[in-house]
Parts: structure tokens; C-alpha cells; sequence
């Protein structure tokens, strides 16, 4: 097994194929045991700094809840109580944390501020979302497919909609896997082409494939996973309208749906704006795997906390 104790945990392509599995074996375990009744306590005594400038749910829940049902203690810190907001630098707030904490999750706008963190810390950096990846996301929707379809590899899964953090990982970490990752975006909102280049480069080591489109329909026929996520992200207020005309033929209703495979699931990271990117009848009916992958935000943060404390 990969040795990951003390690694960071920034995006999907620090790790190699074998280390996303062991990742996902291990959450997959804790999930039976979860089920079982079954209880471990192997961070006892283990304490986790939770930095949130951008707030959240489910990763702030999932997070606490891991923590303490592995035996240790979590430690939410917003910005309003740190030092960061009064100038203390990125880098002293992560020596002062280092000698406090055990490991510390930050979730950001500012993918930079995670990577200065990371390497002014002694102790792991998890990150729990910036405004380039969301790599805890893309595990729990790794081992949701995997639940789902029984395989990662050859996979066929349309993301459509905004080329955003959530794309950029699911680019990142199912191409390592050996996925087909077929993106359809508007034109302008399309994923960052360094992370595009890198998921080609990795598709062609894996036996995936990346291809981009503008069109929802040729994106989501013969799919086996079709994903969306908000058009609207935090931050992005402002963008409201102009996205909303722009992204009007991208929503995930049933008629897009049936294009898929007749045993396609669908994907959203939540929350949901309902009646935008994607109606109620596909978010509560037949093809929805929505809740089993928020659930699985719980699993895949335990194995990420057992495996680098």
C-alpha cells in the first residue's frame, strides 16, 4: 500500500491511481463498518483545524463528523476569528496552527492561499474546496460511481454546465482512473485548458478520454453519469443574470436525461438551485444518486483523515 501519512491533500493529480483507490478501499471500509456498527478510534487525541472563508454544509459537517467518530476532535474557524483578517500573513497562521493541530482543512476562494498554507505547515493541508478544484468532492463522487456502476474504468461521464472547480477535479481525478469525461459548457465557461491538457495527458496513460463540446445533448447520449453543478457559484453574484441566459439550454431536465444510458445515475456536489441547472424530476426521481454521493462526503473524508494523520 502507498504510504500516505503527513502528505497534503490539495488536488486529484498529486496522487496516482493506486493511492485514489486506497483512498476510496478505505472509505468504502468505513462506510461497512459505519453500517455495521462497527467503531474505530484511531485519532484519538487528534485534533483538526477547519479554516472556513467560504462558507458550507456539507463539507463542514461531514468534516466534524468524521473527525469525531474517528476519535478525535474538530475545530471550526471562521474568518471572522482568525488572525488572517488583520494581517496576519497565510504563512504565520500556518507555522502558530502547526504547533496546535494535527492536520488542517481550509476551505477558500483563493486556490493559492491553500498551496502557501500547505507549505509553511508542518502538519497535512486538506483542501476542502477553492475556486479551482474540489478534490474532497471528486472522491466521494469517485466511490459513488464506483458503488454505483461497479468500475471507474471506461466510465462514461457528462459533465454539463460550468467548467468550474467541480469540472476541473472530475477532469483531474477521473482521467487518473480511466475514465471518459465529456464536458459541455458554454463558450467562455469552458474549463481551464492547462487542466484540460493535463486530463488529455493523463487519459492517454489510464485508457480514459477528455472531450469538450458545447452541446448539453451530444454530451449527455450513451452517458453512464451525467453531472451538473450550479451555474451561480459563490462569489459570482454579481454574474447572476448573464449567466443564467447563457447557460438556459444547459439545465438537466428528463428529456436530456433519457440520451443517456438507460441506466445512467445522476451527479450534482450540492446544493441544488432547483429549476435552474436541474428540475426536481431528476434530482427526486429514478436516475438521482444526488444523496448516496453527498452521504459519501462522510466516507472519503474518514479515509483521507486516517490515512495522512
Amino acid at each position: 500500500m502507498a504510504r500516505l501519512k503527513g502528505r497534503d491533500f490539495i488536488c486529484l493529480k498529486d496522487f496516482d491511481r493506486q493511492e485514489i483507490w486506497q483512498f476510496l478501499e478505505v472509505a468504502a471500509q468505513a462506510k461497512r463498518d459505519l453500517y455495521r456498527g462497527v467503531t474505530h478510534r484511531p485519532l484519538e487525541g487528534k485534533s483538526l483545524g477547519m479554516i472556513f472563508t467560504k462558507p458550507s454544509t456539507r463539507t463542514r459537517v461531514a468534516f466534524e463528523v468524521a473527525i469525531f467518530q474517528l476519535g478525535g476532535h474538530g475545530i471550526f474557524l471562521s474568518a471572522s476569528e482568525l488572525q488572517l483578517g488583520r494581517g496576519e500573513t497565510i504563512e504565520d497562521t500556518a507555522r502558530v496552527l502547526s504547533r496546535y493541530l494535527d492536520a488542517v482543512m481550509i476551505r477558500t476562494f483563493d486556490h493559492t492561499e491553500v498551496v502557501r498554507l500547505a507549505e509553511a505547515a508542518s502538519v497535512p493541508v486538506i483542501n476542502g474546496l477553492t475556486d479551482f478544484v474540489h478534490p474532497c468532492q471528486a472522491l466521494a463522487d469517485l466511490m459513488t460511481i464506483w458503488e454505483k456502476k461497479g468500475r471507474l474504468q471506461g466510465v462514461r461521464l457528462a459533465y454539463v454546465g460550468d467548467g468550474n472547480n467541480v469540472a476541473h477535479s472530475l477532469l483531474l481525478g477521473g482521467t487518473k482512473m480511466g475514465m471518459h469525461i465529456v464536458v459541455a459548457s458554454p463558450e467562455g465557461y469552458q474549463p481551464d485548458p492547462e487542466v484540460l491538457e493535463l486530463a488529455r495527458r493523463q487519459a492517454e496513460e489510464s485508457g480514459g478520454s477528455v472531450h469538450l463540446t458545447s452541446d448539453p445533448r451530444e454530451a449527455v447520449r450513451g452517458a453512464d453519469v451525467v453531472y451538473t453543478d450550479v451555474w451561480v457559484s459563490m462569489g459570482q453574484e454579481a454574474e447572476k443574470q448573464q449567466r443564467l441566459r447563457r447557460f438556459g439550454e444547459f439545465q438537466v431536465n428528463a428529456d436530456l436525461m433519457r440520451l443517456a444510458r438507460e441506466d445512467a445515475i445522476f451527479m450534482h456536489c450540492l446544493p441544488a438551485h432547483r429549476g435552474e441547472e436541474v428540475t426536481d424530476e431528476v434530482m427526486d426521481g429514478k436516475w438521482s444518486a444526488v444523496f448516496d454521493q453527498a452521504e459519501n462526503r462522510l466516507h472519503t473524508h474518514k479515509a483521507i483523515l486516517m490515512l495522512l494523520l
